[in-house]
């Protein structure tokens, strides 16, 4: 029997050291606000993680543990194999305690203090951060939106990587905040002038399972072994505050190399067991549950065109590829300054009282734009919406 997932319950997060809920006020100044920021979801996770973590606090014992066995490793390949038509060789796997972790370790790696990576922008804006922190340079290389959707500067891209300074490409597929999901000829340009160039890439897949278009993993177009595709059950499953990431590294030297960072150098072999016993239920068990999640998760998206494009035409938004973050270019409205996005911060924090995470966060290719998490309920995407379309309308 088809079971149905009821993704319109409302679940209070408050009081559960929520960064979107209980700590909105750090980034925002109000603590009282309606938020669409941070990217997790406001809706439980699978019914089979929540029954997996069940009989294990039963147990009462949580000792030291482990990753590297075959239940963690063999059910992420046969994710992949399943669900993306990936073979992938389970002894190239290995854990991180984040995505961001297993990343930053890498560009250390494979780059020197001073040395550059390549990335798309707009770009997470942890990406940036991290660069920042290692000493590494951020190479922008930004996205031409065209005919509603983004696209790749070739000629910039391939002046960018033909750098001496260039190492690194960091990846986002499907891309944050934009919502592309590269196609297969797209993601072998991309491979065919990184080889051409020597420039290693790294790929965050994190959002892989938001997909609304065909979603290709790394390995099925690398052309050589300088490379990691680097994910998480944590967006697809709403389970980041378990922990827990994981990497396909197909370089023994490299694998060995980001292994001894992870063991020797920060003592993090031991993983927390409730983030390896999520992955291995979501994975094994999880996929109906995940696809009923990405029909919602695209109707909400629908939802926001409908009542945007409705209220406003100029704004013209489509619903992306993959993600449940609504990139929206308010510049049709002409609002595409940081004067006027102070503007509309304003209104929609003091007056409105929700907060929305502007674009200029994910870099300079933002201004102009904001990003809405559609991950809850249909009644609170609409109050968002609401206040979003009543602050707009004074604006313009």
């Amino acid at each position: 029997m088809h079971q149905i997932y009821d993704f319109e319950q409302e679940v209070d997060r408050h009081g559960t050291y929520c960064t979107q809920w209980d700590y909105v006020a750090d980034r925002f100044g109000h603590a009282d606000l309606l938020p669409f920021t941070i990217s997790d979801m406001d809706l439980e996770t699978a019914p089979c993680i929540r029954a997996a973590l069940a009989k294990r606090l039963e147990h009462g014992v949580f000792g030291y543990s482990r990753w590297n066995h075959d239940d963690f490793k063999e059910v992420i390949c046969n994710w992949f194999a399943r669900r993306y038509g990936a073979e992938l060789d389970a002894d190239t796997l290995v854990y991180g305690p984040s995505v961001i972790y297993i990343i930053a370790q890498l560009v250390c790696l494979w780059s020197a203090p001073g040395e550059g990576v390549l990335v798309h922008t707009p770009a997470y804006d942890a990406f940036g951060n991290m660069l920042g922190a290692n000493d590494r340079v951020l190479l922008s290389c930004p996205l031409v939106k065209r005919e509603g959707s983004y696209h790749i500067d070739w000629d910039g891209f391939e002046r960018l990587a033909a750098r001496p300074d260039c190492r690194v490409l960091l990846l986002c597929n499907p891309h944050n905040p934009t919502g592309r999901v590269w196609t297969r000829d797209e993601l072998s340009r991309m491979a065919a002038i990184s080889q051409r160039h020597g420039v290693r890439v790294i790929s965050d897949d994190i959002h892989m399972d938001m997909s609304f278009a065909p979603y290709t993993p790394w390995s099925e177009v690398a052309m050589d072994d300088g490379w990691a595709l680097v994910s998480s059950g944590s967006k697809s499953f709403n389970i980041p505050a378990l922990g827990g990431a994981y990497a396909f590294i197909p370089d023994a030297a490299a694998r060995a190399d980001y292994l001894h960072r992870l063991k020797a150098a920060h003592g993090l072999s031991s993983p927390p067991i409730l983030g390896v016993l999520a992955h291995i239920s979501a994975y094994h068990d999880g996929d109906a549950w995940l696809e009923a999640l990405k029909s919602h998760l695209h109707d909400n998206l629908s939802q926001v065109a409908n009542r945007l494009n409705g209220a406003f035409p100029a704004i013209d938004y489509r619903v992306p590829e993959g993600t449940y973050l609504a990139w929206i270019d308010l510049s049709g409205l002409g609002i595409d300054t940081t004067e006027k996005m102070d503007a509309l911060q304003t209104l929609l924090v003091e007056k409105y009282r929700v907060a929305i995470m502007r674009g200029d966060t994910y870099g300079p290719e933002g201004r102009g734009f904001i990003r809405l998490n559609v991950g809850c309920s249909r009644k609170k995407l609409d109050k968002g919406l609401d206040a979003l379309i009543g602050a707009l309308g004074e604006m313009v």
